[in-house]
């Protein structure tokens, strides 16, 4: 079976953007307990936590960001960035990669591991 080929960047911007959604449900959870202030004090902070784990894995996706390859997609022509040996497009999910022993060959995230078993 293919795996489908999904951008990395965009999946971990993807999970930073959950992880707000959570922070701010949980918080949002704790009005319901304001007879508690225990529960609700504990809610409150664990839906801050979330929300500030979101903005570290941000920085971090950015600062991962800044030391990519970028190349043109044959696919759609546009300027996308390449992460790892394998990634996708941006855009168009078109599979990529700079590596030629690779090339031509099904689409398949796990090339991206350091011991590769094919």
């Amino acid at each position: 079976m293919t795996a489908k080929a999904t951008n990395k960047i965009n999946r971990i911007r993807t999970f930073a953007l959950s992880l707000v959604f959570i922070g701010i449900f949980v918080m949002y959870i704790g009005i319901f307990f304001r007879s508690s202030p225990i529960i609700m004090t504990t809610t409150m902070l664990l839906g801050f936590i979330f929300v500030l784990s979101s903005s570290a894995v941000y920085f971090w996706i950015g600062m991962i960001s800044t030391n990519t390859v970028k190349v043109e997609c044959p696919n759609c022509g546009k300027v996308t960035k390449i992460l790892g040996r394998v990634d996708a497009c941006m855009y168009c999910d078109e599979p990529l990669t700079l590596d030629k022993e690779l090339e031509g060959e099904e689409f398949n995230p796990k090339y991206n591991k350091k011991a590769r078993n094919n």
